[in-house]
């Protein structure tokens, strides 16, 4: 039997001495340069505010209109983004406007570092173009008027570029996707596309277990709390109210983590941390009208999906009337926008994936798996993936068949055969999906019904509130006392109190110079700081606990009150939008159908090519990018061939799309009719075969795709050289 080596207890002991000396030296340096970071934070908070809260931009900008100088003014300005050095933007290319969300914070989050989605759509030639926001609003403006000035924006965008591939892309991010997509509907003529990331369209939704924030408003009573706020800020709403909400709902991260990473990581982690809260500490102002009518027709309400909401010239925004190809970005770990609040709408205005390719619109959507709601707009790991591949895809998805998509991005294999077609680390493709499939993201709508007694109750408490307080509120509030209750809201505080303007902090800028001098951090291997690191994951998860508990309780609470046996036995729930919707949509597919009776026969070779396409598309369940880079490819080999235009082609795939949805099987076998020559037929397979990507199963006689050509077109499946 070995013998064991004797321990030295002196050893250990000058080791355990030497730890815990460096452990404090390390403490007591990461502690001062910690202090210096707030103190840093709230010189930039008091610099940012004394500047007149500019966006956080990382890249240069130009102002083009401001909203404040039109007939319907409001505090939006259209600001063009200028290409960096290097970079050359391609004319014929499609402007990219990029909307930042008005929901506390200020602009810039979508051009917040070089990898974001005005960094992405730059480098890849677009023009970019930004519709910011000034703090303060004009007095009076309503959302219309912010819709008005937004027109006005896209369509100076398309006047600058006239040559372009398209009308312009437009993205709306978080609460500016709803606001996109509102201005999508009611302007259809003035977006090419849009792009709406965690955008919340279907206010009710979400899992009964997740997804706290859309408990809020009934736990609070509903929205008289929204105008008490409004009263008190003498007729504003401050937008530190809101993201106080955004704040509450992560403890953890709040209270701790956030604090914590940076201390941990103080010699690396400050330039990130200063940037984020530079965004992150700018809070804006709403008007009454604004933040009431944002309430109550949308977070309370749920009127977008139905088509509830009315505009100033009295047309109902609905969701259908939106011509140009939707995107939808939303994650599974979203819980401020989670996956069902970003599509259930689709649901609510269609009923059926037949009824999205009727109306001839293409809708995709885009799930992550893992990242929060913020990472969906500044990570740089989002904008090097999705947000670039979102933006090399704009021209397929704007040439996509009628109807509902996912898409799906994967790392390349070692070795594809057509994988030098598609360049960079991914190959993209959109497969075919049903209502069903967003259904099925959620387990169950019935929860739902519960909020529609939250809105019948809301609207009873406002309209008591307005009544018989708020008179009264306004009576004592002035300007003076609505500038020093924003002064005391405990987010600005916590910023200016550990600024230069506190006495208190002048010393610490001193000892972090000598910190830094004297700076040598630990080692990672330190007893200490594993020590520290598990009492930080303990502190972490107690938090969590807590909004566990939290949400919980919240949850039972307003299920209780608002339940069957509660109040909703005295306001009922209305009856699901989607009923009515499926009953509609029956009967307009019937009349289509009667409409499109003698267009089966009807084309030439092109229809036929297109209708086979189609076909193949799904019957594969899904189109790839590389079947749309090689499409290119061969339309510029094929100069002798007449190929539509963009508009004769897009409306050439939605034509032929529905002749498919109403009968595919009498619209194949019509396929003689439109090539009523071997040689075209030859032709018309061969194109097909090699978008496609299907030749080796075609040049097969014993496959079945073999088989269905020849029985259908009765050609011999040889392609010529050439073809």
């Amino acid at each position: 039997m070995e013998d064991k080596k004797p321990v030295n207890p002196f050893s250990f002991y000058s080791d355990f001495m030497k730890s815990t000396w460096d452990y404090l030296i390390d403490s007591y340096q990461r502690s001062v340069l910690f202090w210096d970071v707030m103190r840093k934070r709230g010189n930039t908070f008091l610099e940012h505010y004394e500047k007149g809260k500019p966006p956080v931009l990382r890249f240069k900008y130009e102002i083009l209109l401001d909203g404040r100088d039109l007939e319907r003014p409001c505090n939006y300005v259209l600001l063009r983004i200028p290409p960096e050095k290097g970079v050359k933007i391609d004319p014929k290319k499609r402007p990219f406007v990029v909307v930042d969300p008005r929901a506390g914070h200020g602009p810039g989050i979508g051009g917040f570092k070089y990898d974001s989605q005005v960094g992405v759509a730059m480098r890849a030639g677009h023009p970019v173009y930004f519709i910011s926001f000034f703090p303060d609003p004009v007095p009076g403006q309503t959302l219309g008027d912010i819709g008005y000035a937004e027109v006005l924006f896209i369509e100076e965008v398309a006047k600058r570029h006239p040559n372009s591939e398209g009308k312009p892309c437009v993205v709306g991010n978080c609460q500016a996707g709803w606001a996109v997509a509102a201005l999508a509907a009611l302007r259809p003529d003035v977006v090419g596309l849009i792009i709406l990331n965690g955008a919340p369209l279907s206010y009710w939704a979400g899992e009964d277990n997740k997804n706290p924030m859309r408990y809020l408003g009934g736990f609070l009573g509903g929205s008289w709390m929204t105008s008490l706020a409004c009263d008190l800020g003498n007729g504003l709403f401050d937008g530190a109210h809101i993201v106080t909400n955004f704040e509450r709902l992560n403890p953890a991260n709040t209270y701790w983590s956030k604090q914590y990473n940076l201390y941990a990581n103080i010699d690396t982690e400050e330039p990130r941390y200063l940037d984020f809260e530079k965004w992150w500490g700018g809070y804006f102002l709403m008007t009454e009208d604004e933040i009431e009518h944002i309430v109550n027709d949308l977070f309370i309400g749920n009127k977008l999906g139905k088509g509830a909401i009315e505009s100033k010239s009295g047309a109902h925004v609905d969701l259908k009337n939106i011509q140009s190809p939707v995107v939808i970005f939303a994650s599974h770990a979203d819980d401020i926008t989670p996956p069902q609040q970003a599509l259930n709408w689709i649901v609510d205005v269609y009923g059926h994936e037949d009824a999205i390719v009727e109306n001839g619109h293409v809708i995709v959507y885009l799930l992550h798996e893992d990242i929060g709601h913020l990472g969906i707009f500044v990570s740089g790991r989002v904008a090097k993936k999705e947000h670039t591949e979102l933006v090399n895809v704009m021209e397929m998805i704007d040439r996509l068949p009628p109807g509902l998509y996912e898409m799906v991005i994967e790392r390349k294999p070692d070795a594809h055969r057509y994988g030098e077609l598609e360049e960079g680390e991914y190959t993209v493709r959109f497969e075919t999906r049903k209502v069903k499939d967003i259904l099925a993201l959620d387990e169950s709508r019935e929860d739902e019904a519960l909020f529609s007694t939250i809105d019948q109750v809301s609207k009873i408490n406002n309209l008591l509130y307005k009544t018989f307080i708020s008179p009264y509120v306004k009576a004592m509030s002035t300007e003076t006392s609505a500038t020093f209750l924003k002064l005391l809201h405990p987010l600005r505080m916590q910023h200016y109190l550990f600024s230069d303007l506190n006495p208190f902090m002048a010393s610490i800028a001193t000892m972090a110079n000598w910190v830094r001098s004297k700076r040598k951090p630990m080692p990672n291997d330190n007893r200490f700081l594993a020590l520290e690191k598990e009492i930080s994951q303990c502190i972490e998860e107690t938090l969590n606990a807590y909004r566990d508990i939290r949400d919980n309780s919240t949850r039972n609470f307003v299920s209780a009150l608002y339940g069957p046996f509660g109040l909703g036995a005295i306001f009922p729930p209305e009856q699901p939008e989607k009923i009515e919707t499926k009953e509609g949509i029956k009967t307009q597919l019937e009349a289509k159908k009667a409409q499109m009776e003698n267009r089966f026969e009807e084309g030439g070779f092109v229809e036929a090519v297109v209708r086979m396409l189609i076909a193949g598309i799904k019957k594969k369940g899904a189109a790839e990018r590389r079947s749309f880079l090689i499409a290119e490819k061969l339309r510029k080999q094929n100069g002798d061939l007449r190929w539509p235009t963009r508009s004769e082609f897009k409306k050439l795939v939605r034509e032929q799309t529905l002749i498919l949805s109403m009968d595919p099987e009498r619209a194949i076998q019509a396929l003689p009719k439109l090539l009523p020559t071997k040689e075209e037929r030859i032709k018309a397979v061969a194109l097909v075969g090699k978008i496609l990507m299907v030749e080796p199963e075609l040049a097969d006689p014993k496959s079945q795709l073999a088989k269905r050509v020849k029985e259908i077109l009765g050609v011999e499946l040889t392609f010529p050289k050439g073809a």
